[in-house]
């Protein structure tokens, strides 16, 4: 099958695969100012792990025991599912629970695209996943069935590590004690499991980077996210004190970043980071994210918000999306001065 194939037709005429290897903008020896973060000095390393969420709403995370060989097979597995046609993806990866999406990272609940004008146009195909959801899904191809069963090994490692970071963080700030809603026996319900959801991302390569981003400026509405990226391609870019860095590759290592939830929780103290995706001019990119949420009834609640839901705060992005074409996110939610 020619690989153009395998793209939505909208984005055929301006991929470009020719990959040249004096052309290399990939895992280039640039310094990453990213700071590193081990999961197993997590609570003796308290002042790097609290600079890195105040200062930067970001991490590099180190020993994160996830087996390499499950990282690697992943990234392989998603790379074969987005290889088939965009009519093969259109047709069989719409089943519920696993929607196929594009030109658009925003989605309603059931994992419909918002409609969004040409301006927010972002150059990327992907996967929804709900892992709560994944065993109830039969899927006819083998690829499917392959990344399936992949998944499910894959979320025990990720809710065992966003529980493991939220735990820390909840003492850090003393949540347990002050103005928060929370005890020790209910902080999972802050990052419940079943709420949790993998993206897989398809950032096709593009010889003209001015056609738009990857994926536009964003904060996350997560509590965690988790981003399992491509080791050689880079595209990340978070924002640290009005400058855009890229996030360099490295393997065998995840970049958790702070959402809006986490935010707010923190009453500002930490910070949920602005980030987005440059398109590569020579390589697809392919990267595999794991979004954490508050479960249904979990109130956030600090002396910066009005109390509120996740539901609620999802709701009113989706409103917010829909008139105006931006999310506004958590000022919707701050109490007036």
């Amino acid at each position: 099958m020619n690989n153009l194939e395998s793209y939505p037709p909208i984005l055929r005429n301006y991929c470009h695969h020719h990959h040249d290897p004096n052309i290399d903008d990939v895992a280039q020896d640039y310094s990453d100012p990213v700071p590193v973060i081990d999961l197993e000095l997590l609570e003796q390393e308290k002042e790097r792990f609290e600079d890195a969420c105040k200062d930067w709403g970001l991490f590099r995370l180190v020993n994160h025991g996830i087996p390499l060989t499950l990282l690697k097979q992943l990234q392989e597995e998603a790379k074969e599912v987005f290889s088939m046609s965009y009519e093969t993806k259109h047709a069989t990866c719409s089943e519920s629970p696993i929607t196929y999406f594009w030109g658009t990272p925003a989605l309603t609940p059931t994992g419909t695209a918002l409609c969004r004008g040409p301006k927010n146009f972002n150059w990327v195909e992907g996967l929804d996943v709900p892992l709560g959801q994944l065993s109830k899904f039969q899927p006819q191809l083998p690829k499917l069935d392959s990344i399936r069963l992949l998944l499910m090994e894959y979320e025990t490692h990720l809710s065992r590590i966003a529980t493991t970071i939220f735990k820390v963080m909840m003492k850090n700030l003393d949540l347990n004690n002050n103005n928060m809603m929370m005890k020790q026996t209910e902080c999972c319900s802050y990052v419940s499991r079943e709420t949790g959801m993998v993206r897989m991302y398809r950032y096709p390569a593009c010889s003209d980077t001015s056609i738009g981003w990857g994926m536009e400026v964003h904060t996350d509405s997560s509590v965690l996210s988790i981003l399992n990226q491509d080791d050689q391609v880079s595209g990340l870019q978070v924002l640290k004190d009005d400058q855009w860095l890229t996030v360099k590759p490295i393997s065998n290592t995840l970049i958790v970043n702070l959402g809006d939830m986490m935010q707010a929780m923190s009453n500002d103290k930490y910070k949920s980071v602005q980030h987005r995706v440059r398109v590569n001019k020579e390589r697809e990119r392919i990267s595999i994210c794991y979004f954490v949420f508050p479960s249904e009834g979990a109130v956030i609640e600090s002396p910066n918000y009005k109390p509120f839901t996740y539901n609620e705060f999802r709701e009113q992005v989706q409103q917010d999306v829909k008139a105006l074409g931006y999310k506004v996110g958590l000022p919707r939610f701050k109490h007036s001065c």
